[in-house]
């Protein structure tokens, strides 16, 4: 999530240069010959994510005995990267993407589907399968997932008398009494950006209302607590110009008593020896109703590089680092979730820092579930009404309407 390629329109011209692409660019085996190496595309740059995804690609090179060519870009490169290699037919064997940018992709016919190789899908958490599917074929697996959450210093709740709050009557009642001095109740990214959609998602979706109507109350609600946040002065004005990384910021300097934020942010935080925090799903309006936050994690999919043995290979690889075994490593280093829901019981117990954020991963959503391609769109609909709303520029009844309009 914390990625966001562009330039995806221009990935239509995918289909036609992916039909004659030869084998992925890497060594070689003619189609139904043996395969002895596969070429990977992903955006893990930065270290220690590198190291840790790469230790993954070796177990799988080992099982499935192949020599493994591995590139790194940055993310916001990788679309280009991608369209180079198609037009120079070099595409990689396997190409790892953000999920959200499944659908689009696979509408172009660059990718193949995994049903094609018997590849098992069962097993997985909906949200996650739901974000690889395309008109019925699911082209990818994610090992694991990241969500949001409501991260909260502990010591300072505990010295206000405060509880986590569960409901959006007890966040309001907490960051109002939280609010002390230099620092606020509540952090939230409400940038406009895909960032400041993605951190509204779990308020608009937990309250009933979703993306194929963006004018609806239970729209206007989610936003309507955000407003009133910021004008009570519970939560800063400068959350409009906030990125996640800084709403991390803000809570690790003590300015922030809770936050909304991914566990991404655990490392950062546990640089600091002296800032007690735990975490809580984020509250919901209203008892009863059920969390749901957006699904975050990247996919990994196979090609259509015109080599059928190779194209094989690359999916039993989607397999193999989607196993159990690839998922709690990854999980347990990167402090992210395993996809597949049987593992949630041991993942906790080995990592208990994350049993909110698994619990939440359970009921998540996928952004592109509701509008597939057209998901983009909406997105920035939503963080340009928080953006109104936020700055006084329109009631949160009216942000919609008029980010719509625009």
């Amino acid at each position: 999530m914390k990625r966001r390629m562009t330039g995806l329109t221009a990935m239509a011209v995918l289909a036609p240069l992916t039909l004659t692409a030869c084998g992925g660019g890497g060594g070689g085996s003619a189609a139904g010959g043996d395969v002895e190496s596969l070429t990977v595309v992903d955006y893990y740059n930065n270290e220690p994510d590198k190291t840790l995804v790469q230790e993954a690609i070796d177990r799988c090179a080992t099982e499935l005995g192949v020599t493994i060519e591995r590139e790194t870009v940055p993310g916001k490169d990788l679309i280009q990267k991608v369209l180079q290699r198609a037009s120079s037919k070099t595409l990689p064997d396997v190409l790892m993407i953000d999920n959200p940018d499944v659908q689009e992709i696979a509408a172009t016919g660059g990718l193949s589907p995994l049903s094609e190789y018997d590849i098992d899908t069962s097993g997985f958490a909906e949200g996650m399968l739901e974000a690889a599917t395309y008109e019925g074929d699911v082209y990818g697996l994610a090992p694991t997932a990241n969500t949001l959450g409501i991260f909260y210093n502990t010591e300072l709740l505990a010295a206000a008398g405060v509880e986590p709050p569960t409901t959006w009557d007890e966040l309001k009642a907490a960051a109002a009494k939280l609010t002390q001095g230099e620092t606020y109740g509540l952090a939230f990214s409400g940038i406009a950006t895909y960032e400041g959609s993605w951190q509204f998602l779990p308020f608009m979706w937990s309250n009933g209302g979703d993306e194929t109507d963006l004018t609806s109350p239970e729209v206007a609600e989610g936003l309507a607590l955000w407003k009133e946040l910021v004008d009570s002065g519970s939560a800063s004005s400068s959350v409009i110009n906030w990125s996640q990384a800084d709403v991390k910021d803000q809570f690790a300097a003590g300015k922030a008593a809770m936050m909304v934020n991914g566990p991404w942010q655990i490392p950062a935080l546990q640089e600091n020896p002296d800032l007690a925090w735990d975490s809580v799903q984020i509250p919901v309006n209203e008892q009863g109703q059920t969390s749901i936050a957006p699904l975050g994690g990247e996919v990994w999919t196979v090609p259509v590089t015109g080599d059928d043995a190779k194209q094989a290979k690359a999916a039993e690889f989607v397999q193999c680092i989607s196993d159990d075994e690839n998922q709690l490593a990854l999980a347990e280093a990167r402090y992210t979730v395993p996809t597949k829901t049987t593992l949630a019981e041991e993942y906790v117990t080995r990592v208990p820092e994350m049993e909110s954020f698994t619990e939440q991963v359970a009921n998540a959503r996928s952004r592109t579930g509701q509008l597939g391609e057209q998901w983009p769109e909406a997105a920035t609909v939503i963080y340009n009404a928080v953006q109104l709303a936020l700055t006084g520029k329109a009631s949160a009844e009216e942000a919609f309407e008029q980010a719509s309009a625009g």
